[in-house]
């Protein structure tokens, strides 16, 4: 009877296995496209003056949300015709959240997923206790990045000695094959 019971936890456990197997980091392409929740965003704030952002999956890495935030900054300042560009300001969120599940093993001398409770009143209502709360669960943490940026394009040499400034056609041979792009 017990081998019943744990036939649907393992094909449970299973088909999450696999599908986890799937997940991959968000690929470097525009926000939105192909049912992925991130990606690249950029708006124009003046001629030479974008606001750039991405973000990733949980899957994707703090390092790779930056690094493809620098090459879509790069790639804007060259398809608009600069050679170099800054940024005025840089700033990477994480969202974290937590995931609570029961353990899918768990199994005491009464069987799966039973454990004590108790009953009482307390002014003025019925209310439980349950001296097991929080034990034999998992909990899973998420990180989710997004890096935003406002950047400012120019042309010729960059300026010598500003940190925040970037040689655009450089980002680009030095971040371009380090990025994943999306499978077709």
């Amino acid at each position: 009877m017990i081998k019943l019971r744990k036939t649907p936890v393992l094909i449970a456990l299973a088909g999450a296995l696999a599908l986890g197997a799937c997940a991959t980091a968000t690929p470097y392409q525009p926000a939105g496209m192909n049912g992925q929740r991130g990606g690249y965003a950029e708006q124009r704030l003046e001629a030479n003056r974008y606001a750039v952002s991405f973000s990733g999956n949980s899957v994707t890495s703090r390092d790779q949300v930056e690094m493809s935030l620098l090459l879509r900054s790069a790639e804007l300042t060259v398809e608009n015709g600069y050679d170099w560009f800054a940024t005025v300001t840089r700033a990477t969120d994480r969202d974290t959240r937590f995931y609570t599940t029961p353990d899918p093993f768990y199994y005491n001398r009464y069987g799966p997923y039973w454990s004590p409770s108790w009953r009482f009143y307390q002014r003025g209502y019925w209310s439980t206790w349950d001296p097991f709360w929080g034990r034999d669960r998992d909990i899973r943490q998420v990180d989710r990045y997004e890096a935003t940026a406002e950047i400012v394009m120019g042309r010729g040499a960059k300026p010598a000695g500003d940190m925040n400034a970037f040689d655009a056609r450089e980002v680009i041979t030095n971040l371009g094959p380090r990025v994943m792009r999306p499978t077709s």
